[in-house]
């Protein structure tokens, strides 16, 4: 297949997954309005979406490393957001002393930070492991 043409359907398979990713955290943010939050400028809950984004082009890039085909990439990119939502409850349940969401939701920075971290630390792992 072309070089370009294989590289634009890489990038539609990536959209669609990083789409898909977006819709779902929406839907598990529960506090609040990702994009509402975003259009009302709090930094921190688009430091956490932007987290979740980077995150899962990090492991499509992985996917594409290390996959021969567009199926087996959206496959195991679908699959490393499966475990970006896990991470995303691990998160919330390892910091009983306050709510990720509700610190999200009244702009602590801070927070938002440490959750960019975690989506992208972790995307790092998730995709080096992607064989």
């Amino acid at each position: 297949m072309n070089s370009f043409l294989l590289t634009f359907l890489y990038f539609l398979a990536a959209i669609a997954v990083v789409l898909v990713g977006l819709v779902i955290f929406e839907l598990l943010t529960r506090k609040y309005k990702d994009w509402e939050e975003i259009k009302g400028n709090n930094t921190a809950v688009a430091l956490s979406i932007a987290g979740k984004i980077i995150g899962t082009c990090v492991i499509l890039t992985f996917s594409i490393l290390h996959n021969d085909t567009i199926l087996e990439t959206v496959v195991w990119g679908l699959f490393g957001l499966l475990l970006q939502f896990i991470a995303y409850f691990l998160f919330e349940l390892l910091t009983p002393r306050f709510s990720v969401e509700v610190q999200l939701k009244e702009r602590n920075t801070a927070v938002g930070i440490i959750s960019f971290a975690v989506s992208v630390g972790l995307a790092f792992v998730i995709g080096a492991s992607i064989t």
